[in-house]
């Protein structure tokens, strides 16, 4: 019954797919929804993206071994969504772009757009593809497959959904699968949770009894964890491509500042329940049967659920899981064709023609291709948790100060921008280098002080952005020279 649930849900993936796909006719349409959504919509597409396997099964299995404090993680990511909402969402809607780096060029002129599209699409790119490795690993254990056709399954179910009907597409897909991991999560498994641990008095004594210290120590997991994670993930969210990308789809300024809200205090509900989650499989599973933290959730459901509700359980996981993939995946073919191919293909006289159908086309090719990407690095990739910190560390150690920067700092210029990418990512990798360890915390801090020291000194010596740059960053910021979409009923 749990394998039948899981492909009802994979088929459907792919019906609302190609209900996506009578929708997107623009290149708007397919990249950003034809910026329509409205609040339950957006909100419920905002939520999905962020919470993936890291945040569910991950999650879990850091409550699993930490108690309360292993919610840090997935805290760290709602305040980023808040953060990001509360702050600079209402402006970034305005801008009428499709990418970050667009945002640079608009805020500081040409100069940073082809090194910070390079390092947006490599983030993007490897988050795509650790998010793949992750739900075949569901399929593996699910339908007993070796690790390359479960690859293959679950990567081409993303690329199907997703190239039909881009953004669209993802968007519905988005929508069922922050339903199905509500109720999966807070609806079954948090309820089960308590009920077999006789409250949450009988998990935390259970938890300390097992454990021998306290589950609701908050600071378990250790402080400098908790500070890491707040430096890598919440300043991450600020700024990656695939988050922004749904910014870019809300209907109004106002829409992506509540509602993306509204998802951010749903991140911090989400991390609460899998710590839950977590410290009951702690309490209640039998010595053994989680080898590893990473295994308490599917051991957790088999455990305490029948086969109907184990298969809306784990179509749950694999929600949070392909939500991720397939905006992450999105994100990297917007950002090679926006950012990368048409600016060379432009300085070489070679301009973008055609149609929209040629637009969407395009752009359906794009995602397709690295799709493909995605699904080889996928199988050959070992450590992909080292190559996600790496990319996570190139991202906010490169390009935070100078993104930030252009939306605080008006004396912020592009040589300040660009110096201070090109520093920020050096220090960043040489850090490593020296370190010898990837998963160190100084290359972060040190790429992070060195890109911050960079801009100011470089922006302070330089002239300031051109007059007329500023007052189109002005006009499109007030959402002056914006054309508003119509809404859309949904």
């Amino acid at each position: 019954m749990d394998k039948a649930i899981v492909i009802l849900y994979i088929v459907s993936m792919i019906g609302f797919g190609f209900v996506g796909k009578s929708k997107a006719t623009t290149e708007s349409d397919f990249l950003v929804a034809g910026r329509r959504l409205g609040p339950a919509l957006y909100g419920g597409t905002m939520a999905a993206i962020v919470l993936g396997g890291a945040s569910t099964i991950g999650g879990v299995g850091l409550g699993y071994e930490y108690g309360l404090s292993g919610m840090w993680l997935v805290v760290s990511i709602g305040m980023g969504i808040l953060l990001l909402s509360l702050l600079f969402a209402h402006r970034i809607q305005r801008l009428g772009i499709y990418t970050v780096s667009q945002m640079l060029t608009l805020r500081y002129g040409p100069g940073s757009h082809v090194l910070s599209g390079v390092v947006m699409c490599a983030y993007t790119l490897m988050l795509a593809t650790t998010s793949t490795i992750a739900y075949a690993t569901i399929f593996s254990v699910l339908f007993d497959l070796d690790k390359v056709p479960a690859i293959m399954i679950g990567g081409g179910t993303v690329i199907l959904y997703s190239a039909l009907g881009g953004m669209w597409s993802i968007t519905l897909t988005d929508f069922v699968q922050f339903f199905i991991k509500t109720i999966g999560i807070f609806f079954i498994l948090v309820p089960v949770a308590l009920a077999k641990g006789d409250g949450w008095g009988g998990i935390t004594d259970g938890f300390q009894r097992v454990t021998g210290h306290s589950g609701t120590d908050l600071t378990a997991i250790g402080g400098q964890t908790i500070v890491t994670y707040f430096v890598i993930y919440t300043f991450g969210l600020l700024i990656g491509q695939d988050i922004w990308q749904r910014v870019f789809t809300a209907r109004t300024p106002a829409v992506a500042r509540w509602a993306g809200t509204a998802a951010g205090v749903y991140c911090l509900a989400y991390a609460f329940a899998g710590s839950v989650i977590g410290m009951s499989a702690r309490v209640l599973l039998p010595a053994g049967d989680a080898k590893v933290k990473d295994d308490a959730f599917a051991a957790f459901v088999e455990f305490a659920l029948n086969p109907v509700l184990a298969g809306l359980v784990l179509a749950a996981a694999l929600a949070a899981v392909m939500s991720t993939s397939s905006g992450a995946l999105i994100a990297s073919a917007t950002v090679a064709r926006q950012d990368i191919v048409n600016l060379i293909r432009g300085a070489t006289g070679h301009q973008d023609t055609g149609d929209e159908h040629d637009h969407v086309t395009g752009n359906r090719l794009y995602l397709i291709a690295f799709g493909i990407v995605m699904i080889a690095l996928a199988c050959v990739l070992q450590d992909v948790v080292a190559a996600l910190t790496v990319a996570y560390d190139i991202l906010v150690g490169g390009l935070l100060v100078a993104i930030l920067g252009g939306l605080v700092w008006r004396r912020g210029n592009n040589r300040g921008a660009l110096v201070s990418i090109g520093v920020g990512v050096a220090v960043t990798l040489a850090t490593m280098l020296v370190v010898g360890d990837i998963y160190a915390n100084e290359p972060i801090y040190y790429g992070l002080a060195s890109s911050a020291l960079a801009y100011v000194i470089t922006s302070l010596l330089t002239p300031p952005t051109d007059p007329a740059i500023m007052a189109e960053w002005d006009a499109r910021n007030a959402g002056t020279t914006t054309q508003v979409p119509e809404a859309d009923p949904v």
